[in-house]
């Protein structure tokens, strides 16, 4: 079982945390530059904090407690969470008895808005904003109202950091289910491709035991009465078949149910997907049902990667297969080139059966021709399958070796 990486310091912040720092912070200055600090001269707003008249000390306090309360809400109830905060800058403006709610007390809103926007439906986060810009405008018309004045350039831009933060969260939650939509499609990519590879290798491997079996059950049934013996090696090559395909199929579901903890063991004892050393026994097998094969070895054989090995090996069974079952021929010839840069895959033979694109067309209502031409496109490789001009039907294949195998 894999570790997943730890998230970065920072996301593991709860977002209450950053309103309630916010919040302090914004506090603590708002406080400070109304102190006279040492070397400054005389500012008439300067005052002792523990000299605040009663009436703002309560509401300091309210203040104080509502912007705890929101910030411990944010991520539960952030409509309600945002509601206190925006209450709680309104008491903290009237603690400075300010003209207008200032950028620092509305900082901690801000922070609120941006994660709202960054973690809700834009349902949820346009009237936040909007609920946000509202009491701006209140606090601003109550003072004009009463015939107070106001800070109305201070507003504006305090209005700004509003939109600001609202399309900083936005832009977030965009991004992040975009990268949540890329991953979903490279998920299903990645099963659809599984799938698919699942589905050539079944077909490749049930396909020619099912026409071997095929074969040598009609031969059998035309000789059970006249040659015993005949129709008895007949039946054997069908258990023989069978069996492979058993074997195959074992294979298959032991290797699928690899990530299974309680499989590990299994997969162990599991025989190794065949490749080109056991083109030789396939040639053996099918030519005892009837239809020799001929190998041919061209170049130095070495060994290759694993799926260059796979893949010759099942494009020269399906090949194998189509000539069983489609050519109406007795004999085909098997063509291995080792080069050095590339492994070439012919399959030949002079069938009298469907020809041209009859041929051709026989083949392709199966899966046979389509997964051996994905097979090579997964190899970077080239593939062809026609009819010969001389008669008979042709398959060709090229797989480039990686680098390292040259």
């Amino acid at each position: 079982m894999s570790a997943t990486a730890p998230r970065p310091l920072l996301k593991r912040v709860p977002p209450g945390a950053w309103t309630a720092l916010a919040w302090s912070a914004a506090t603590a200055y708002s406080i400070i530059v109304l102190v006279r600090l040492p070397g400054e001269g005389y500012f008439p707003r300067h005052y002792n904090p523990l000299e605040m008249p009663p009436g703002n000390r309560l509401n300091l306090l309210i203040a104080t407690v509502l912007a705890v309360a929101g910030s411990a809400w944010l991520r539960r109830r952030p409509m309600a969470a945002l509601s206190l905060l925006l209450l709680g800058a309104v008491a903290g403006a009237m603690v400075l008895n300010s003209t207008e709610i200032n950028f620092l007390q509305f900082l901690t809103v801000d922070v609120a808005l941006c994660h709202i926007a960054a973690t809700r439906p834009r349902r949820v986060s346009v009237p936040a904003a909007g609920l946000a810009i509202g009491v701006l405008v209140v606090y601003a018309a109550v003072r004009v109202l009463v015939h107070f004045v106001i800070g109305t350039s201070t507003m504006l831009t305090v209005a700004l950091t509003v939109a600001v933060a609202w399309l900083i969260g936005d832009s977030a939650r965009q991004n992040h289910e975009h990268a949540e939509t890329l991953r979903a499609q490279a998920a299903a990519q990645a099963v659809t491709a599984e799938r698919l590879r699942i589905s050539r290798e079944l077909h490749d491997m049930v396909a020619h035991s099912i026409g071997i079996i095929a074969l040598q059950a009609g031969a059998a049934r035309r000789v059970i009465e006249t040659q015993p013996t005949a129709a008895r090696d007949a039946l054997g090559a069908i258990e023989g078949a069978g069996r492979e395909a058993l074997a195959g199929l074992r294979r298959m579901l032991g290797a699928l149910r690899q990530a299974e903890p309680e499989a590990a063991g299994e997969g162990s004892a599991l025989r190794p997907a065949p490749g080109l050393a056991d083109l030789d026994r396939l040639a053996e097998a099918t030519t005892a049902a009837g239809v020799r094969v001929e190998l041919e070895w061209h170049g130095e054989r070495r060994p290759l990667p694993p799926d260059i090995e796979l893949s010759a090996y099942r494009i020269v069974q399906e090949s194998i297969t189509n000539v069983v079952r489609h050519a109406g021929t007795a004999s085909c010839l098997v063509s291995i080139g080792h080069g050095p840069e590339e492994l070439s895959i012919e399959v030949l033979d002079c069938g009298s059966g469907p020809g041209g694109p009859g041929r051709e067309a026989a083949a392709a209502a199966g899966y046979g021709l389509v997964g051996m031409r994905e097979r090579t496109a997964l190899l970077h490789g080239e593939f062809r399958a026609g009819p010969r001009p001389e008669g008979g039907f042709r398959v060709a294949a090229r797989l480039p070796l990686p680098v390292g195998v040259r």
